[in-house]
């Protein structure tokens, strides 16, 4: 895994990017969970409650945007939130929906992955790194069009490709 900053981003052109901003029931936890603090500052002042609210929703709300992040795909790099590889180093490419998903995010896991995960988005694509320099074997990402994602990386769904990691899975 190569770590890169915005200086040394790819100037070919992108074949694939994605914002993994959150879904829309996040958004709504995070109304709950201000409209919350209203509880706890009645007893100051309903104005005093309001504000609260009002505060700690656009802290939340900057935590999530500010947190989320982006994979970038061009003809020779591939970036995935804050890691980075050129494409030459991208070997087998899966990507994985529903069961096999949460298999490929639990049990499958290998404890020297790259994991840019979002538990509000299931669908998960497997990238294979074969830089020798690097202990790192695969990075795991979260992202709302696997399909679309392992085409362009060259790879399959891994009920197309049969690559199930899972004895047992149906095929």
């Amino acid at each position: 895994m190569h770590d890169s900053s915005p200086a040394s981003a790819p100037a070919a052109p992108v074949l694939y990017e994605e914002k993994l901003r959150p879904s829309p029931w996040i958004w709504l936890i995070a109304v709950m969970i201000s409209s919350l603090s209203i509880l706890v500052f009645v007893p100051i002042g309903v104005e005093i409650g309001l504000i609260a609210a009002v505060v700690v929703f656009a802290i939340i709300a900057l935590l999530l945007t500010v947190s989320t992040p982006k994979i970038v795909v061009t003809e020779s790099t591939v970036q995935v939130g804050r890691a980075g590889i050129e494409r030459e180093h991208v070997g087998l490419v899966t990507g994985y929906r529903g069961d096999d998903a949460t298999h490929q995010r639990g049990p499958a896991l290998h404890g020297l992955a790259f994991m840019c995960l979002r538990g509000w988005i299931d669908p998960v694509v497997r990238i294979q790194i074969e830089d020798l320099r690097d202990r790192t074997p695969y990075w795991l990402t979260s992202t709302r069009n696997p399909e679309r994602l392992a085409e362009v990386l060259g790879g399959t769904m891994a009920r197309e490709a049969g690559t199930e990691d899972r004895p047992g899975a149906p095929a």
